[in-house]
């Protein structure tokens, strides 16, 4: 008996959920965005200059992952490599000497299996 109240309970409950269900709203199309500034070049918008500040003995190696660049490997004739990251994703370059970042995960130890 208990079960078939429970079952009738549960019936219920789901009846009232569809019947309270909501529906979507209309959606309404996006609006055309604004004609852009006058005195502005097609090339202004489209191409955007990236200025990397190396040398032009220094050997540039882009990184690319998933379709775009996410850093530049730079090697000197005399020196170690090092690395321009856009950190924030604005095409702002800032230089690492390396890719660790230093962070580290604690190696404790809590217990020990013998």
């Amino acid at each position: 008996m208990r079960r078939f109240s429970a079952l009738i309970t549960s019936l219920l409950f789901l009846a009232a959920s569809v019947g309270f269900a909501q529906t979507p709203p209309k959606l309404e199309p996006i609006p055309q965005p604004p004609p852009p500034a006058p005195g502005l070049r097609d090339a202004d918008l489209t191409e955007r200059g990236v200025r990397i500040p190396v040398r032009d003995e220094d050997m540039v190696e882009p990184v690319i992952e998933a379709g775009r660049v996410i850093r530049y490997k730079v090697t000197p004739p005399a020196g170690a490599p090092y690395y321009l990251m856009d950190a924030t994703g604005n095409g702002s370059w800032v230089r690492r000497d390396s890719i660790d970042t230093g962070l580290r995960a604690p190696l404790w130890q809590i217990y020990t299996f013998d």
